[in-house]
């Protein structure tokens, strides 16, 4: 199990909100940093131009230095940093620490650096100046140093504060999240429900207002519905039609086994098992073209792919030429190549049910021709044959599931129907005309051509 979507939506939220606040933080710490010793420096910049104002030149050009003490208090806060500096001149060291570090002034006439003293890190300024005597001036250096607790308690509280800030971000994000996923799933949890309420017969599309994002989901779960539909129709046709269909042969075998059992004599007991023979054979036929009706019923929604109808044909011809012999029918092809959009096995099955229908009642000494004819829209697959023929009237009948010709003619009413639905399953048609001599019927299956480019 996958389990709650919305806590898998706060775990993924939280995570990727965890992972930018870090990287915030991280921000924070750098611009926190830099903002702090900024803030140091100008202050060290100001104690050390505070000192350096009160270096004069002595009498004997030497310099000396009154060290105003406010300069140094300047850089005192509440972390106690310790302050350090050193005045120096053109002979070296005049007051001051010596030992502390000095940094290296730039164009300015200021340069900052850091460093220790006294087993403590500081941060130092050493400022250059001059001292001005009626013939000359005299250069020297200025010193400050202070230690950097305080810079880090001000880093340190910048980060706290956007930390916190951060912090209650996290958990107002995680609350919205709690609160408006199961919001956004209302929708889901509707669908859920019109699904839930259906009955199992009912399986019309759904209808249901659903976001976008369920768009797809819904559409899926209707076709699947659209396919069960379908299958489900074809399984109630099948049933339905194997019953009306397979309960006449099945009694006339059961009541010519019974008459076989009860014969008197040996040639009426085998009269009473052809009977029951001949009946089996119509129940393989019916079963059979039951079967491939369901087929046909349960391949609704197919496009087909091209198909060589003229191989095809030929094929299936000379496959019924055995039979068509003995039925003294002779039996024939003609026609050239030709791709149409349809599925083999089925279209191969139409052919099979037209060339039947035509032994069938054609009648002995007739001919038999299929053919195939190329269209520019569509292929032309007939069966056409010389015999009696049928009625204008009841042609337009015949197409319809379980119909027969003329009064006394056998069959089962369903090979005609067949090929009009594998006609129509792959947007074709199929029509029954005169023959050509005004005589027969001519079969005429029309599909949509696929021709492959050469």
């Amino acid at each position: 199990m996958m389990g709650s979507l919305r806590r898998r939506l706060l775990a993924w939220l939280l995570a990727a909100t965890v992972v930018l606040d870090l990287l915030a933080l991280a921000d924070t710490w750098r611009e926190a940093a830099e903002t702090a010793t900024d803030l140091s420096d100008r202050v060290l910049a100001g104690s050390a131009l505070a000192i350096a104002e009160r270096v004069t030149v002595s009498e004997d050009t030497g310099l000396s230095v009154d060290i105003p003490y406010s300069a140094l208090e300047m850089l005192t806060s509440t972390a106690q940093d310790r302050v350090f500096y050193r005045v120096d001149g053109p002979q070296g060291f005049i007051t001051g620490y010596e030992r502390l570090a000095r940094a290296e002034p730039g164009a300015d006439g200021k340069g900052f650096a850091d460093s220790s003293f006294a087993g403590d890190p500081i941060r130092l300024i050493t400022l250059a100046r001059t001292a001005t005597t009626g013939i000359g001036a005299v250069p020297f250096t200025v010193t400050v140093a202070e230690s950097t607790l305080a810079r880090r308690e001000l880093t340190q509280a910048i980060l706290l504060s956007s930390a916190l800030r951060l912090l209650g971000m996290i958990l107002g994000a995680a609350a919205i999240v709690w609160i408006a996923v199961p919001l956004a799933l209302r929708p889901l949890n509707r669908l859920s429900e019109a699904i839930a309420d259906r009955s199992p017969d009912d399986l019309s599309p759904i209808r249901a207002e659903v976001p976008t994002e369920v768009q797809g989901l819904v559409e899926a779960v209707n076709s699947l519905m659209l396919r069960l539909e379908t299958a489900l129709d074809a399984l109630r046709n099948f049933t339905g039609n194997a019953g009306h269909q397979l309960r006449t042969p099945l009694a006339v075998i059961r009541t010519q086994l019974a008459l076989a059992e009860r014969s008197d004599t040996p040639d009426a007991a085998r009269q009473a098992t052809a009977k029951a023979d001949a009946a089996l054979a119509d129940a393989e036929r019916i079963l059979a073209q039951l079967l491939l009706l369901a087929r046909v019923d349960a391949a609704a929604g197919q496009s087909g792919a091209p198909v060589e109808v003229a191989a095809l044909a030929r094929e299936v011809t000379g496959e019924m030429i055995p039979r068509a012999a003995a039925a003294g029918i002779d039996l024939g092809f003609t026609g050239g190549p030709a791709f149409a959009r349809a599925e083999p096995v089925l279209l191969a099955e139409a052919l099979k049910n037209l060339i039947d229908n035509a032994l069938a009642y054609a009648g002995t000494g007739t001919v038999v021709t299929v053919e195939v004819a190329r269209g520019e829209q569509t292929v032309v697959l007939a069966v056409e044959d010389d015999g009696p023929g049928i009625p204008a009237a009841a042609r337009a009948r015949l197409t319809a599931r379980f119909a027969r010709g003329a009064s006394g003619q056998a069959g089962l009413g369903l090979g005609l129907p067949i090929v009009a639905e594998i006609a129509a399953l792959f947007g074709g048609q199929l029509l029954l005309v005169r023959g050509p001599q005004g005589k027969g019927l001519r079969a005429e299956l029309y599909l949509p051509n696929a021709e492959i480019p050469a």
